[in-house]
């Protein structure tokens, strides 16, 4: 069965606050749009202080696509764990389980830049026992009983609709995030396609008794843009991917493990990458029968105008959508 996504973290390097408006605005149109034409789920992100203005809120923007829906689930993937007040998060992640209906998904992480620990006052070397915490914390305040936290007792309410608790996943690319994963019994989602780290998560779960799953990303899981014409769309936007590939390889470094990683420095050859990829509507169809369950659409990568946007939205929707086998 076919997934498909629709990627939004609103990044416009050369937004006004006008122009950022309309963007936001557009985003939650479209998740609208998506909808009512059955695609899978919204995935959205975290990160702070970036210049191109990468959405930094992303609860408050599932709550708009929540408000604008009945059916899609929004993929939070991920927050940067140790920067959220424990108590706080699970106040906000049960108020959005509760709005709308058991439809978020969030991954926690604890990211991968040191600037935006900095900026949040918060220590870089207390990370893991932070997500530690952060985790534990979570699953007991979502009980809605009393438990020790700091020193104090404390109780969180409301509780979720979503029992035991709303779907909770542990993110990372290393043996602690697995080994983590495991100890509280969560499922675990690898930034990439990794099975040595799959398997290891799998012998944790056993030799600490719990249960859980895996949710990796395929070996190739390619950003996608739907044009009926794309040399036209890679001569006149592809830089709008590269400013996205550019701005996430200025992050990442030797030991970071991503599916969305390139080392490209000109349009030219991150078209050649693969990565990002601009597809007709016909040879998306064929991505998925050779082998492709889950089609990543990204419809505003790295400033995309609008209009453009919805050009490859609705090709996907009208064109590709009803063309994908069960």
């Amino acid at each position: 069965m076919a997934v498909t996504v629709v990627r939004f973290n609103l990044v416009d390097p050369a937004a006004t606050p006008e122009s950022l408006a309309a963007r936001y605005r557009t985003a939650v149109e479209m998740a609208a749009y998506c909808d009512d034409r059955g695609l899978t789920t919204i995935q959205t992100e975290e990160h702070h202080g970036a210049a191109n203005n990468w959405l930094p809120s992303p609860f408050s923007f599932a709550a708009a696509v929540f408000g604008a829906t009945r059916r899609i689930a929004v993929t939070v993937s991920a927050i940067i764990g140790p920067l959220h007040d424990p108590l706080r998060l699970a106040e906000e992640i049960a108020v959005l389980d509760l709005l709308s209906g058991g439809r978020l998904v969030t991954v926690a992480g604890i990211g991968y830049r040191r600037e935006e620990y900095e900026a949040a006052g918060v220590d870089w070397a207390r990370r893991g026992a932070l997500q530690d915490e952060l985790l534990e914390t979570l699953l007991k305040s979502w009980t809605g009983e009393p438990f020790e936290f700091r020193g104090r007792t404390v109780r969180v309410t409301p509780q979720p609709c979503t029992q035991p608790n709303p779907l909770l996943l542990v993110g990372g690319s290393s043996k602690p995030a697995a080994r983590r994963a495991a100890r509280l019994g969560l499922p675990f989602f690898p930034s990439a396609h990794l099975p040595e780290l799959d398997a290891y998560y799998q012998e944790k779960l056993r030799e600490y008794g719990t249960e859980g799953w895996t949710m990796m990303p395929a070996a190739e899981t390619p950003l996608l843009h739907v044009s009926e014409d794309p040399d036209r769309t890679w001569a006149e936007y592809g830089e709008h991917f590269l400013h996205e590939a550019r701005t996430y390889a200025s992050w990442q470094n030797k030991d970071i493990h991503s599916a969305v990683r390139s080392g490209a420095d000109t349009v030219a050859e991150l078209r050649a990458e693969g990565v990002y990829r601009v597809l007709t509507p016909d040879e998306c169809v064929a991505l998925h029968e050779g082998g492709h369950d889950q089609l990543i659409l990204h419809p505003l990568c790295g400033g995309m105008p609008l209009d453009e946007g919805w050009r490859s939205l609705h090709l996907f929707a009208e064109r590709v959508m009803p063309r994908l086998k069960d």
